[in-house]
């Protein structure tokens, strides 16, 4: 086990310093929001508003903007806690998630992420197996299923780390290579399709079977993806069938985020002359391979954790195969 020299820190700006940069200045953010927000209620007013049996909420114009500033103040708070408690330890680097695909990491680094959920899942495509010790900077506001550490309270993780004698969990990546050698990694899932509401057309293979499909897209999900896209796709899915066969709904169930499978699912299947539906969904199994020849002549992309700008160009000649990646990530859970 590799000696833990350095803590980098990724973050994001957070969404007040995103409408700072957009307006150059936080009173000109304000100022728009606030116009924004007056100029909608005026106009519905001078239309009738929305009709008798719906009442326009007062806006609260600056009490609105405050949102933001709290969640911006409560970031750095919690950012200075935990640089405060990593520098009495070690020597530590700030990066932003821009940054990610092009810093180079040490296996002597310890990766701190403080953010969201989905910073940890876009951090962790770039780390190559580094321990992540994830932190929730407002858990009054995030879920933080990935965030198990608050600032007032990672001390212990962040000590046993540094000493070689902490708990972690391995989460099953996925990973898709073309046949010109790019390739691409998903923490949460892949999204194939178009880059608009067409068609996607391509030639689906998997487990020796192959056919021509048109459908919206296909998703593979890992097991942490599973609590999101995947399961909202099992919800469609398990209410139709409710509706139309008078049944009861049955439970869905997510797939634990260290176990070794994918599970992909063709979204809105369209059976014709030309396209089938035979291959609606599978599990990759760490032997699997799924493989999607791309007909589409433009506008095809395969992008991960929703995320558009980790993609790939998937367009007519491109081959993608999607398989269980050799890669882990290491998360930090004690």
């Amino acid at each position: 086990m590799n000696k833990i020299e350095n803590v980098i820190i990724v973050r994001n700006k957070t969404r007040l310093e995103q409408l700072t940069e957009r307006f150059n200045t936080q009173d000109q953010a304000r100022f728009y929001i606030k116009q924004s927000q007056e100029s909608f209620k005026l106009k519905k007013e001078s239309k009738g508003g929305f009709g008798k049996s719906l009442k326009i909420a007062p806006h609260k114009n600056d009490s609105d903007f405050s949102q933001y500033e709290v969640e911006h103040r409560k970031f750095y708070d919690s950012l200075k806690q935990v640089q405060k408690e990593v520098e009495k330890r070690l020597k530590f680097k700030i990066i932003f998630q821009d940054f990610l695909p092009t810093y180079i990491f040490s296996a002597n680094d310890l990766v701190i992420v403080i953010g969201q959920d989905g910073l940890v899942a876009n951090t962790a495509k770039y780390v190559h197996n580094i321990p992540i010790l994830a932190i929730n900077p407002d858990s009054e506001r995030y879920d933080g299923v990935l965030l198990p550490f608050r600032s007032d309270n990672f001390f212990t993780a962040l000590d046993n780390v540094i000493s070689g004698n902490y708990n972690f969990k391995m989460v099953t990546m996925a990973e898709t290579v073309l046949n010109d050698g790019q390739k691409l990694l998903a923490f949460n899932d892949f999204f194939i399709g178009p880059s608009s509401h067409s068609s996607a057309r391509y030639e689906i293979t998997f487990q020796g079977k192959n056919e021509n499909q048109s459908s919206s897209g296909i998703i593979v999900s890992t097991g942490a993806g599973s609590t999101g896209w995947l399961s909202s796709l099992f919800n469609m899915a398990n209410s139709i069938h409710s509706t139309f066969h008078n049944t009861e709904k049955f439970p869905y169930q997510a797939i634990a985020m260290d176990e070794e499978k994918l599970v992909f699912v063709v979204r809105e299947p369209f059976l014709s002359k030309s396209s089938q539906i035979n291959i609606a969904s599978g599990i990759i199994y760490p032997n699997d391979e799924l493989v999607i020849e791309s007909h589409m002549p433009k506008n095809g992309l395969i992008f991960s954790d929703g995320i558009q700008t980790d993609f790939l160009q998937f367009n007519s000649g491109a081959i993608a195969t999607i398989k269980i990646a050799n890669e882990k990530a290491k998360l930090v859970i004690g």
